[in-house]
């Protein structure tokens, strides 16, 4: 069962004028996963895709999804794939590939359908690709990571990079996820900018009774969308993007736009946060 819902993007202005329940339905994504479906968000912006295959021990296949205007979502699109549950299985342009808890499977354009199989809970982004890059499987082992924060300022945390340029060859998608070291909860701060690519974020590994506190909005009039676990939260590209959780997390970050440089981005002065 495929089920497929759009998002439009719109404009710091209009942003600025939207009551919580406004904030949530364009940018806060909920009921993201569902077990035997495939549940997909076409956002409009950078037209990345968001969304979730749980085959429960089943088959789930992906396809045609009416939103591109293809024969098959990857005619003229890129994949990453990460799996946050028990190992699973992912078939693809005729090889099958098993994805264990923590892992991203990469998926380059033109590789026809894919079938999520197995114990798997899979997060599922897809961006516009111009090129064919080699699909292939990224394990923790293998992945790039970048520690940051401290203790003091409770953001003491590992951003491990997947579809990096430093790790794998993409086209335009970037992806990964953050882990953090006992005691932090702040992520993404100090906050920043990147008008040059939008975001989107994942919350999990977060426990039932626990919420993160997402922060987005221009850096003079900022906005927060409370979050439960494997939950997600579109960011545009002129809003921040931070948080911060009543109990450890991990978030999925992927990035789709001009730039892929990690470095990329327009620092915001603590003093300029309101």
């Amino acid at each position: 069962m495929l089920r497929t819902e759009t998002r439009y993007a719109i404009d710091p202005a209009t942003a600025k004028t939207l009551d919580t329940d406004g904030l949530r339905a364009h940018f806060h994504v909920g009921d993201l996963f569902a077990e035997g479906e495939v549940r997909l968000v076409y956002s409009h912006y950078d037209r990345l895709i968001l969304g979730s295959a749980v085959p429960t021990g089943g088959t789930l296949t992906l396809d045609k999804v009416a939103e591109t205007g293809t024969d098959s979502i990857l005619d003229r699109r890129e994949m990453g794939v990460l799996n946050i549950d028990e190992t699973g299985t992912v078939s693809v342009g005729g090889e099958t590939h098993r994805v264990g808890r923590g892992e991203i499977l990469y998926i380059g354009m033109g590789s026809g359908a894919i079938e999520f199989s197995g114990a798997g809970r899979f997060y599922i982004l897809s961006a516009p690709a111009h090129r064919a890059c080699p699909t292939r499987l990224v394990t923790v082992e293998q992945a790039r990571r970048v520690e940051l924060g401290s203790r003091e300022t409770a953001n003491e945390r590992v951003i491990i990079q997947f579809l990096h340029p430093e790790v794998i060859d993409t086209c335009q998608l970037v992806m990964g996820y953050t882990q953090f070291q006992p005691g932090s909860v702040w992520n993404t701060m100090p906050a920043h900018l990147h008008d040059r690519r939008m975001e989107a974020y994942l919350y999990f590994d977060l426990g039932a009774d626990q919420r993160v506190f997402h922060f987005m909005g221009e850096p003079g009039e900022t906005r927060h969308i409370v979050v439960a676990n494997e939950e997600a939260v579109i960011s545009p590209p002129w809003s921040i993007h931070c948080g911060a959780g009543t109990g450890a997390y991990t978030f999925c970050w992927a990035m789709a736009g001009d730039n892929v440089d990690f470095t990329d981005m327009d620092m915001v002065d603590m003093g300029a946060l309101r």
